[in-house]
């Protein structure tokens, strides 16, 4: 059997302990929501669909800071969170970078991406997408001609598959 990986590691700074407290609080509901628990009340819409994608961890790094971090994926969870944070909290725009990973050889299962947050966009680059871009000789600003094909069993397939149709 192939494991797939998704790493990223990277730190919010927030403001005070009540930011902390705050992201520490919400990252344990997306959690909870994940395994399946009711979604509270007060909870916020634009992270309800992200939850499902909370395969990340959050951990406190001092008083002003969470460390963000994962080896089984949840990029776009982990984009999601930290732009509501940014919103919330009027935060200055986060970066961070991923790597995948396998446990065997495989053609499909190296490369990674990187994604730069603000409050009103979240921006990606696919280590893969910009493979393909150059082995077919097309510019970033024109859609790629075909389809990439992936392994079904890649962490990103499907992410990649619509980011090959933009």
């Amino acid at each position: 059997m192939t494991d797939y990986y998704t790493n990223f590691s990277f730190l919010v700074v927030l403001a005070d302990t009540a930011q902390h407290d705050y992201a520490l609080h919400r990252f344990l509901q997306m959690s909870a929501i994940r395994q399946g628990e009711d979604i509270p009340p007060d909870f916020p819409a634009q992270l309800i669909e992200a939850s499902e994608d909370c395969c990340f961890e959050a951990d406190a790094d001092g008083p002003h800071a969470i460390w963000l971090h994962s080896h089984s994926g949840g990029v776009d969870g982990v984009c999601a969170f930290v732009q509501h944070l940014i919103q919330k909290f009027n935060l200055n725009p986060v970066s961070f970078e991923w790597s995948h990973d396998c446990s065997k050889p495989r053609t499909d299962a190296y490369g990674g991406g990187a994604a730069y947050i603000t409050a009103r966009d979240i921006q990606t680059l696919s280590t893969e997408i910009r493979r393909v871009r150059a082995d077919q000789k097309v510019p970033p600003s024109r859609p790629l001609p075909a389809r990439i094909a992936l392994d079904a069993g890649h962490p990103d397939a499907a992410g990649l598959a619509a980011a090959a149709r933009v």
